[in-house]
């Protein structure tokens, strides 16, 4: 098992833990993850660094559930969060690289992909709208990027509480 264990953390005392166990994701025949399991400590600061797809986006987008695994177990505080939507795992991160396009909309942002796809403009909106309540964003959807700050887009400018 690879603990990430800052230096100093009093394992004596009672924190809440987030513990992904073996967790296993594949895109197609490609294996990213592969029975990873990882143990962190709450207000631990955790790096994980590596190469460029090797998986630590997939690893982080796990755990909040951004995307899914193909089996494994994901605990946090000692309960099992697996199958809890992004919202109520009391968890956010923001991605290093924050590539919005500034004289669109956050919706228009969201949506850019999908119209690049060519998807009808009913499930655009549909999948646009279910992006913003699994993240949380549905009041910043008409806000431009640079009106909102990076903190409050990735919701990390409050607690989140799992219900």
């Amino acid at each position: 098992m690879l603990r990430c264990d800052a230096a100093g953390v009093d394992r004596r005392h009672t924190h809440e833990r987030s513990s992904p166990q073996q967790i296993r994701k594949a895109f197609g025949s490609v294996d990213v993850l592969k029975d990873v399991d990882i143990e962190v400590t709450d207000r631990e600061f955790t790096v994980f660094v590596g190469p460029s797809g090797c998986g630590k986006s997939t690893l982080l987008c796990t755990i909040a559930r951004l995307e899914g695994s193909d089996s494994g177990q994901v605990l946090i505080g000692g309960e099992d969060v697996t199958d809890l939507e992004p919202s109520q795992r009391g968890v956010a991160m923001v991605f290093q690289s924050y590539a919005l396009y500034p004289h669109m909309s956050v919706y228009e942002n969201i949506a850019f992909g999908l119209r690049m796809l060519k998807l009808p403009e009913a499930q655009i909106r549909e999948r646009v709208h279910r992006a913003a309540e699994i993240l949380q964003i549905g009041q910043l959807l008409e806000r431009r990027p640079r009106a909102i700050g990076r903190s409050a887009l990735a919701r990390g400018d409050r607690p989140l509480h799992r219900a």
